[in-house]
């Protein structure tokens, strides 16, 4: 299996109390601390566990709580959202 920044896909996700964790399609997975981003501190379990996967599993997306993120990224431990996210 290729363990690479390009194969960071996610497949899940899901939530802790403190941790956002990812499972990504090459059998990794990735916890991520809550408090890294702030529309997750007073979010919801419901609004929490409404996401979608874009690009094959490479962004997250929480409508209701208007947060994008990212997946390389957080393997990079950088919680911003790309640059070209960012221009759209």
């Amino acid at each position: 299996m290729n363990f690479s920044k390009e194969n960071a896909k996610a497949k899940s996700v899901w939530f802790d109390d403190y941790n956002m964790w990812i499972s990504l399609i090459d059998g990794r997975q990735l916890s991520v601390p809550k408090s890294y981003f702030p529309s997750f501190e007073n979010a919801s379990q419901s609004d929490l566990q409404n996401y979608e996967l874009s690009g094959n599993g490479i962004g997250i997306h929480w409508d209701s709580l208007d947060e994008d993120l990212y997946v390389p990224n957080l393997l990079m431990q950088d919680t911003s959202v790309s640059d070209e996210k960012k221009r759209a």
